[in-house]
C-alpha cells in the first residue's frame, strides 16, 4: 500500500506541504538523492525565527498535530493549538513527517531515480538522520534556532537527538516517554514486528508495490506494539476474560473454530486500522529507526554525550509505561546538565498515556515554553 496526500498550495495552516532538500549520505552508509519532506506549519513566524517550535511525531504518526484550517483533529489538540500549551496563535508550529516515512516524506513507496518505488533498495535511516534532514528544512524555513523542540515515544526521540546534534539551534527540549536509548528488550520487542512483516506470504522482500501487500503481517506487526502500549491494568479493567459479543472462546470441535476473547478482537481492530492507513516497509523502516535510537553512539558516556545540550530540558515520563519504563526517563534526567526533573503523567492505559493525558501536564509545559 502507498500512501499518497494531497498537494496544495498557500499558506494554509495545518496543511500538508513539500520541500525538497537535496541528496542526503546516511550514517549507516546508504545515500538517498532528491530527498522530499512533507511538513505542516501553524501560526507565524517572527520576522527574527525566534517563535518557531518543532513537534516530533511518534511512530505511526502524521504532520497533523492539531487542526489548523482544516476540519480533521490533530492527533495532540491538547497540547497544539490555539490557547494550548504550544500556543499557535504565539508560536509557529511546524510538524515534520520523518525520513522514511510514508505520509509524504521519501520513504520505501517513493519513486527511486528509476521511477519505480525504492521498495526492497530503501537504505537503512536512522533518527540522526532524519535530524540532519529536518535541520535543512529549517534552514529553507529560515529557522535558525528552535524556540523548542518536543515529542513523545519516537518523537522526544527526535527531540533529544535535535538537541544533542544541534546544540546551537535548540533552546529548549521536551523528552516525553522515551529514554536516551532504545534498550534490549525495546529492539526485541521491535524485532518481533518487523519480522511478522517480513515473514508475510506477500511481503516479496520488500517489493510488493503493485500486487497484493503484506497487510496481515502489519496487522499483526501492530497487535505486538499496541500490547506494549497499552497496559495490563487497562486490558484487564477493559476486557478481562470476557468472550466478544456473538462468539465463544470456550466452544470449539477444532482450534480454527473457537471465538475470540475480547481483548482479540480489540487487537484485531487496531490491526485492521493501521493496514488501511500505513505501509509496511515504512513501519520497518521507521521501528529500525527507532531500534538506532541512542544518544551516546560516538559521543562518548551518557553525561558526557548530554553535555553538548544547551537546551532548557523537560521530561516527562507515564507512571504506568511498559515500553519505556519511567526509569529511563529519570536515568535521562540525572545524566543531564543542570537539575532536571521527572514530570510524571498519571495515566492507567500505559504507554499511549503520552498522547492522552498530556493535559495532565499543560501547566508545566507552559511554563517551560515562557520567555
Amino acid at each position: 500500500m502507498t500512501v499518497t496526500v494531497p498537494r496544495t498550495a498557500g499558506p494554509r495552516h495545518g496543511v500538508v506541504r513539500y520541500a525538497g532538500i537535496g541528496g542526503l549520505e546516511l550514517e549507516a552508509g546508504g545515500f538517498l538523492p532528491d530527498v522530499i519532506l512533507a511538513y505542516e506549519t501553524w501560526g507565524t513566524l517572527n520576522a527574527d525565527g525566534s517563535n518557531a517550535v518543532l513537534i516530533e511525531h511518534a511512530l505511526t504518526g502524521s504532520t497533523h498535530v492539531t487542526r489548523g484550517d482544516t476540519d480533521e483533529d490533530g492527533w495532540w489538540e491538547e497540547l497544539a493549538g490555539p490557547g494550548a500549551p504550544v500556543d499557535t496563535d504565539k508560536f509557529f508550529v511546524v510538524a515534520i513527517n520523518i525520513l522514511g516515512g510514508c505520509y509524504g516524506s521519501t520513504g520505501p513507496s517513493s519513486p527511486a531515480p528509476d521511477g519505480k518505488p525504492w521498495g526492497s533498495r530503501f537504505p537503512l535511516v536512522t533518527l540522526r538522520d532524519s535530524t540532519v534532514a529536518e535541520a535543512r528544512l529549517a534552514d529553507q524555513l529560515g529557522i535558525r534556532s528552535w524556540f523548542a523542540v518536543l515529542g513523545g515515544s519516537m518523537g522526544g526521540a527526535r527531540a533529544l537527538e535535535w538537541a544533542v546534534t544541534y546544540p546551537e539551534r535548540v533552546q529548549r527540549c521536551a523528552v516525553i516517554a522515551v529514554g536516551a536509548a532504545s534498550t534490549a528488550e525495546q529492539i526485541a520487542f521491535a524485532q518481533a514486528q518487523t519480522l511478522a512483516i517480513r515473514q508475510d506470504a506477500n511481503y516479496n522482500d520488500g517489493d510488493y508495490y503493485g500486487g497484493a501487500s503484506p497487510e496481515d503481517g502489519l496487522a499483526l506487526a501492530r497487535r505486538i506494539a499496541h500490547i506494549t502500549y497499552r497496559s495490563a491494568r487497562e486490558f484487564d479493567g477493559r476486557f478481562g476474560r470476557s468472550p466478544q459479543s456473538g462468539e465463544a472462546p470456550l466452544q470449539a470441535e477444532t482450534l480454527s473454530g473457537r471465538g475470540r476473547y475480547q481483548v482479540e478482537s480489540y487487537l484485531d481492530h487496531q490491526g485492521s486500522k493501521l493496514v488501511r492507513r500505513f505501509d509496511a516497509n515504512s513501519y520497518i523502516a521507521l521501528t529500525e529507526a527507532l531500534m538506532s535510537h541512542d544518544v551516546t553512539r560516538g559521543r562518548g558516556s551518557l553525561a558526557e554525550s548530554l553535555s553538548r545540550a544547551t537546551a532548557k530540558f523537560f521530561v516527562a515520563a507515564v507512571d504506568t509505561d511498559r515500553l519505556y519504563f519511567p526509569e529511563q526517563s529519570h536515568e535521562l534526567a540525572a545524566a543531564l546538565p543542570g537539575e532536571v526533573d521527572v514530570h510524571v503523567i498519571s495515566a492507567p492505559i500505559g504507554h499511549d498515556g503520552f498522547l492522552t493525558e498530556i493535559g495532565q501536564l499543560g501547566a508545566q509545559l507552559r511554563d517551560h515554553l515562557e520567555d
